[in-house]
């Protein structure tokens, strides 16, 4: 049969099955070609590459890893007001004449007792009022629970640290100060300026890196009292505390492993600057090398430190009893 003849003999046709051989001759392309070059050195590789980032501007530096290429989370600014979310929240708030700039209400929302006190509230204070979305508020609160209401704070105007002492003498009494040394929960920072407020403390020191600042989440936890209790903040806690000593004030610092507990502190009646720690690292090494004393809280064993503010609390009221016993001139 002539077609299949010609399908199975010709070599433009398509053959399936074994193929004929090279005979060894094609064994040098078998040859490996060496290690890969760097990505800087494959120029068929970086021209088919978009340029990027400063390796593009240069031209001659290589790609940097794609970890230093991850988006920088960007720091809220400090001059960003700060947005107290949810109905009792922002009642309390209220309540303890927290200075406050909007009060934000979702539109329609269920109009029960706290709303309405809210809304009154502001309005005696002369606190603008806004109908908002509920999307709005979502964005204002970071995704948080508000409940169709929200509370927007102005950013808080810290005291300078010689204002504290000022106040002090203003007010012709021993100063006592609190200093804050790597606390960073600001919930911690508003408990301890409640107790700071009830003990008659002069305000509270805190460093302007590493540490906790006045936010909503401190505002609500100081049930008011940071409206009353001046904050200042230091650029070096180390420096701060060092002037502090050249103006007559003693530095105690708090340890768990001081020999010298608070109730027995000789200097309770001079003019005091107690520095707390955090509750996991306590002081750092140049505030412990710069306080005059270092105190500690008997505690058992089984409980190895305090919460931070719960530690300034107990040495206040000590600090206050050990004052009070004192005969006065």
């Amino acid at each position: 049969m002539a077609g299949a003849g010609k399908s199975s003999g010709a070599s433009g046709g398509k053959r399936k099955g074994p193929t004929r051989g090279t005979g060894g001759k094609g064994r040098g392309s078998l040859t490996g070609k060496g290690a890969t070059p760097p990505a800087h050195l494959r120029h068929w590789y970086k021209d088919r590459q978009p340029p990027r980032g400063a390796a593009a501007r240069s031209g001659d530096q290589p790609d940097r890893p794609d970890r230093e290429r991850q988006p920088v989370r960007r720091r809220k600014s400090e001059d960003t007001p700060e947005v107290i979310g949810g109905r009792n929240p922002v009642v309390e708030a209220l309540r303890a004449e927290i200075p406050a700039n909007v009060l934000y209400v979702a539109a329609r929302v269920d109009n029960d007792d706290r709303v309405r006190d809210a809304i009154k509230m502001a309005a005696d204070r002369g606190i603008a009022m806004l109908e908002v979305s509920r999307d709005k508020l979502d964005r204002l609160t970071d995704g948080g629970i508000h409940q169709g209401l929200a509370l927007q704070l102005p950013p808080y105007e810290y005291a300078h640290p010689d204002d504290l002492v000022d106040r002090a003498e203003d007010a012709a009494e021993i100063p006592l100060i609190l200093a804050l040394d790597g606390v960073t929960d600001p919930r911690n920072l508003g408990a301890i300026a409640r107790s700071a407020t009830a003990f008659g403390a002069h305000g509270i020191l805190v460093p302007s890196r590493r540490s906790a600042g006045v936010t909503a989440g401190a505002w609500k936890t100081s049930a008011g009292t940071l409206a009353h209790l001046p904050v200042a903040r230091a650029a070096n806690l180390t420096n701060t505390l060092r002037d502090y000593r050249t103006r007559g004030l003693f530095i105690v610092g708090l340890d768990g492993n001081a020999d010298t507990t608070i109730a027995n502190l000789t200097l309770a009646a001079e003019p005091l600057v107690v520095v707390i720690g955090s509750e996991g690292k306590g002081l750092s090494r140049l505030v412990r090398e710069t306080c005059d004393v270092i105190a500690r809280i008997p505690i058992r064993a089984a409980a190895e430190s305090l919460n931070a503010s719960v530690a300034a609390s107990i040495s206040l009221y000590e600090l206050t009893r050990l004052r009070d016993s004192q005969p006065h001139p």
